[in-house]
């Protein structure tokens, strides 16, 4: 073969591959930008899928949050709701627990006596316990108040023995029939005027309600005179209304002569404000006495 020949297939072959790698680049590169394009399709389609998932949760979200709003709202009207009915609740509850109380309570127990009220003969107060006799002057006697007095008295004692106070109960419950035959005594001792001046008549007697007792040292004994100068008698006007209570015939007063040995319950409340008024039970309006009785045993 000779040289130009050869030369010719050479270039033949040269060419014929050239022309096969241009193709096989075009056809490549070809397929590349299809499957770029196609790509790129695919990712323009999920970014819009995604920008609408994107609208659609926010639009869930905005909607939940509204929702949550509103519950909270209305969580926060029932809790008020609750709160309010809560009180009306306590208030009827208040109501009805006071109620019970009138119910259960004397309501003797806060009456003015005296010259004033009349106590039937038959009364006989609840629940009259004995007082201990180590309280008592005359042990061989055995003196009552009622139950709910019994502990304020037994309080007002400890404390003035723990001051060195030497207090005693000369006089607790009284029957009627006892203050008959009391005041029968006295007159027949003292004459009829000088006994109703310091006795009262069966069935004005703060004692047969159970709540008056009469003090006494063991210094000055039944006689009682003397009491209001006795440091017993100063402890009580300074402390008996803190165990509620309160002088029943101070100086000055229109029913019987000063009895500074005379003390009666009326309830710590009470006793307090007639205490700090410098005030006697007789001294009030029924109607202003009653709105005590409710707290009377508290």
């Amino acid at each position: 073969m000779n040289v130009a020949l050869r030369h010719g297939v050479m270039n033949w072959v040269f060419y014929s591959l050239l022309a096969t790698g241009i193709v096989a680049a075009l056809s490549y590169g070809g397929y590349s930008y299809y499957l770029l394009k196609n790509s790129h399709d695919i990712l323009e389609t999920s970014n819009a899928d995604l920008q609408y998932g994107i609208l659609e949760l926010s639009d869930k979200l905005k909607a939940s949050e509204d929702l949550n709003g509103y519950l909270t709202k209305l969580i926060l009207e029932v809790q008020q709701e609750n709160e309010e009915f809560g009180e009306q609740v306590e208030g009827l509850s208040s109501t009805v627990r006071t109620l019970d109380k009138l119910a259960h309570t004397d309501k003797e127990l806060l009456e003015k006596y005296s010259s004033v009220y009349f106590l039937n003969e038959n009364y006989v107060p609840k629940n009259l316990r004995p007082i201990n006799a180590t309280y008592v002057y005359n042990t061989k006697e055995q003196e009552q108040v009622i139950d709910a007095v019994l502990p304020h008295l037994v309080d007002l004692l400890q404390e003035a023995a723990s001051d060195r106070v030497s207090l005693r109960v000369l006089s607790g419950y009284r029957s009627y029939g006892e203050q008959s035959a009391l005041k029968s005594t006295y007159k027949v001792t003292y004459g009829a005027g000088s006994a109703n001046s310091f006795s009262a008549d069966q069935g004005y007697s703060e004692h047969q309600l159970g709540t008056a007792v009469d003090f006494t040292t063991p210094s000055v004994g039944a006689p009682l005179s003397g009491f209001d100068k006795t440091p017993e008698y100063i402890w009580l006007t300074t402390h008996a209304h803190l165990y509620g209570f309160s002088l029943s015939y101070p100086k000055g007063n229109t029913h019987f002569v000063f009895e500074p040995w005379h003390w009666r319950f009326v309830g710590i409340s009470l006793a307090k404000r007639l205490h700090n008024e410098n005030k006697t039970l007789y001294d009030l309006d029924q109607r202003d006495i009653d709105t005590y009785l409710a707290g009377f045993l508290d």
